[in-house]
């Protein structure tokens, strides 16, 4: 029976069967096995073989199309990354319930897949990264880098100290793909190029000035119209996120400030002293050095033969000065090229440790006294250094360390008065967190209460960054229960409790409809405004001059010759909107209107347009803007070429895994 068995599940009929069967086996299958988005992915990139570019997403083979997914791993690290970027950036005005959002956490979530989508377009493309370029690229990082050469326990600590760690092999792997990733966009964006004629035109334009008149019209008159029930309703209804009461919070807290805890007794002669005796060694006068140099300058990064005649020169000087009966100042000013201490013979004064540069200073202190000693070697150059005089540190008597040890003593019993009350406040509280007064009470403090406050309306301590997140934090607004101590200032914290949460919510309309009303009649001022300053626009545009314009509404008219392109005159809205009018006909104006702040409009009418005048610009000038102008196309075409390789592959998002 096992033979017959055998027989016939062999050979090709038995394959096709176990072809057939596997099919529905791929409908079924967890996709996280096959490169699908899965439950460990929050998104995928994928595109189906090279040799079937026009496979259907349904066919079921999905195995073969290739893929790259985004991990959920990956992307909390990227949007940690993210997070600390913010908050350096922000400081205490970061408010991490903000950051939190779906629609932030959406967009760092496309920066990643556009990263997977070059990344397939590389690989689809054949592009390969090899070892040696790895290597390369990661010993030229600076933050690798002694003394200007790659060093591998730096490289260990560097990347051991990332957010998370990260193993060689795991950076390798993402510079790898980096550089697979950048170097199609690079070459795009390196490959641009401004051609004569185009670079004319844009230096003409960039260099357009305009002759402008503008005339500036009377305010609208305010609206004192009736506004009628069903108005009000209907603005009311359509603008509800203008009339909505903002959320809103009460908070109690214990402040523990050492700058207003009780003063500790001055501490004993005893304490003092065994303090002086515990920390004698720093009560010690340094030792000092009377020093002379003669300075051979030469740039530190000047060639080899500069280098070499420098220091033989040094050399040389050093001989002369060891010399009997040499007079080392006389050397000095005829030949040193420090110009701070050449006039009086090289003299440096006394010098003590933590002064001079390392060389120097390693030299200096390792020489006895009357000794010359050179060529030493430092950024500046070589220098002969001569050692006039040795003064030993000196150790400080108790008493005259007294007075600065005693204000030491009374700063570390008021941070250790503090240290301890503040400890002995959270552990309380930590006891029993849905309450602060016990805690209080048993400590000495008071409770106090501020609110009820509104994000934008604070305070008091309120007004503290931290405080006011930790007040509207989800956390203790659900739970009612105490914060965690919060740092005010150097030893100054406070520990917060919600105590009345109002949540955002819409304001009835009776209670806002003053608010309305005066809405509904800024608009209608508004749009009497905009219909005025159209219907004069419009007898312009007739044909009638702007300056009869302006005076039957009795506007001023202000003359603008020569006005530039970009410039922030009379707004840059208002430059913008001028410069976008087209050129006027010969004998001819081109008219328009903007809106300026407070709702008061202009008109205004280009007379003449004056094109830049590139054969005026210095020839540097003009490479640096030509080098600048392919960028900025470079740069236009990389994103253009990484949305239309989004466009042809795949893209599938798991919101539920943000």
């Amino acid at each position: 029976m096992l033979q017959k068995l055998r027989d016939r599940t062999s050979g090709w009929v038995a394959t096709v069967i176990i072809g057939l069967l596997m099919i529905p086996f791929l409908f079924v299958v967890d996709q996280s096995y096959l490169g699908g988005v899965g439950a460990n992915n929050v998104a995928q990139v994928k595109a189906p073989p090279t040799w079937w570019q026009g496979a259907p997403k349904w066919w079921p083979v999905s195995m073969l199309w290739q893929h790259h997914e985004v991990s959920a791993e990956e992307f909390r690290t990227r949007f940690e990354q993210e997070r600390m970027q913010q908050r350096e950036q922000q400081g205490d005005a970061f408010d991490p319930r903000q950051f939190e959002t779906t629609e932030n956490k959406l967009r760092v979530l496309d920066q990643l897949i556009d990263e997977k989508v070059i990344l397939l377009a590389a690989d689809r493309a054949g592009v390969t990264v090899g070892d040696i370029a790895v290597r390369d690229y990661i010993a030229a990082i600076p933050a690798f880098q002694v003394d200007g050469k790659f060093d591998a326990s730096r490289y260990q600590l560097a990347l051991s100290s990332q957010m998370p760690p990260r193993s060689p092999k795991q950076f390798e792997q993402d510079v790898r793909d980096a550089l697979k990733q950048s170097l199609v966009p690079m070459g795009i964006a390196g490959s641009a190029f401004v051609t004569d004629a185009e670079f004319e035109r844009l230096l003409r334009l960039s260099g357009e000035t305009r002759d402008v008149e503008i005339a500036v019209l009377q305010p609208q008159a305010e609206d004192t119209a009736e506004v009628d029930e069903a108005q009000v309703k209907a603005w009311y209804d359509a603008h509800p996120a203008d009339f909505r009461k903002p959320e809103a919070v009460s908070i109690e807290y214990v402040e523990v400030n050492a700058s207003t805890l009780p003063t500790p007794a001055a501490a004993d002669e005893a304490t003092l002293r065994k303090r002086y005796e515990e920390e004698k060694a720093r009560f010690v006068d340094p030792e000092q050095r009377l020093a002379s140099h003669i300075l051979v300058r030469v740039d530190s990064g000047a060639d080899a033969a500069a280098q070499k005649a420098a220091e033989e020169r040094a050399a040389a000087l050093a001989e002369q000065a060891r010399a009997p009966g040499a007079d080392f100042a006389a050397l000095a000013k005829a030949n040193s090229e420090d110009p701070g201490s050449r006039d009086t013979g090289g003299d440096l004064g006394w010098v003590e440790p933590g002064v001079m540069v390392a060389p120097f200073e390693q030299a200096l202190f390792a020489m006895q006294q009357g000794e010359v000693r050179g060529p030493v070697k430092t950024d500046f150059g070589y220098h002969v250094l001569q050692l006039r005089e040795i003064k030993t540190g000196a150790q400080v008597p108790f008493e005259q360390a007294h007075d600065e040890l005693a204000r030491e003593q009374a700063q570390a019993d008021r941070e250790r008065a503090y240290s301890e009350l503040s400890g002995r406040l959270t552990d309380l509280i930590y006891q029993n967190p849905s309450a602060l007064e016990a805690a209080a009470e048993q400590t000495g403090l008071q409770v106090q209460r501020i609110g009820p406050f509104t994000r934008d309306d604070t305070v008091g301590i309120a007004a503290n960054p931290a405080v006011k997140r930790a007040a509207f934090s989800e956390a203790l607004v659900e739970d009612g229960t105490a914060s965690d101590p919060i740092e005010l200032g150097p030893n100054h914290t406070v520990i917060i409790r919600v105590t009345e949460h109002t949540p955002e919510a819409a304001r009835p309309l009776a209670e806002v409809r003053d608010q309305v009303v005066a809405a509904v009649r800024a608009d209608r001022q508004a749009k009497a405004a905009a219909a005025a300053a159209d219907a004069l626009l419009e007898r312009v545009r007739g044909g009638e001059a702007l300056a009869a314009v302006a005076e039957s509404a009795q506007a001023d008219l202000v003359p603008l010759p020569g006005l530039p392109r970009g410039a922030p005159t009379p707004s840059p809205e208002a430059n913008r909107t001028i410069f976008s009018v087209p050129a006027p006909a010969e004998g001819k104006t081109s008219p328009g209107r903007f809106e300026l702040p407070g709702g008061r409009y202009a008109l205004f009418a280009v007379t003449a347009v004056h094109p830049g005048k590139p054969e005026d610009m210095p020839e540097e000038q003009r490479t640096m803007l030509r080098s600048q102008f392919a960028q900025v196309d470079g740069a236009a075409a990389a994103e253009s070429y990484v949305r239309e390789a989004r466009k042809r592959f795949s893209v599938v998002i798991q919101e539920s895994q943000l």
